[in-house]
């Protein structure tokens, strides 16, 4: 399994690697319209590697969907943080309720046994 997972990480490397090699050309990123960056006097262009861009937004889409999982996930956090408080206060009581009964002196030997094996 490991050598499956070591070729799968390879073939992503190489495939990688081989949009790197065929985008290596310098494109430029604006990040308004040109008409708009005339009017306010501001022209926040970026020159980079077409390479680069394609794997920023990559990488801008993973972080913006496991951000979103994230968001998405946290009912399902919160209520098994509920449910894991309400086991140990039960825990607790049954504990307490041991003590009570271990306390009562039972007459019956096998409700004994059960509590002390239970």
């Amino acid at each position: 399994m490991k050598t499956i997972r070591y070729a799968f990480w390879a073939l992503v490397g190489l495939c990688l690697i081989l949009i790197g090699l065929a985008n290596r050309d310098i494109v430029t990123v604006r990040a308004m319209p040109e008409a708009l960056a005339e009017l306010l006097a501001i022209s926040p262009d970026v020159q980079l590697p077409l390479f680069v861009v394609i794997f920023l937004g990559v990488g801008a889409g993973l972080m913006i969907g496991f951000f979103w999982e994230w968001v998405r996930e946290h009912r399902m956090r919160a209520d098994a943080r509920g449910q894991r408080r309400e086991v140990e206060n039960l825990k607790r009581e049954v504990q307490q309720l041991r003590g009570a009964a271990a306390g009562a002196k039972s007459d019956d030997d096998v409700l004994a046994l059960l509590e002390k094996t239970g």
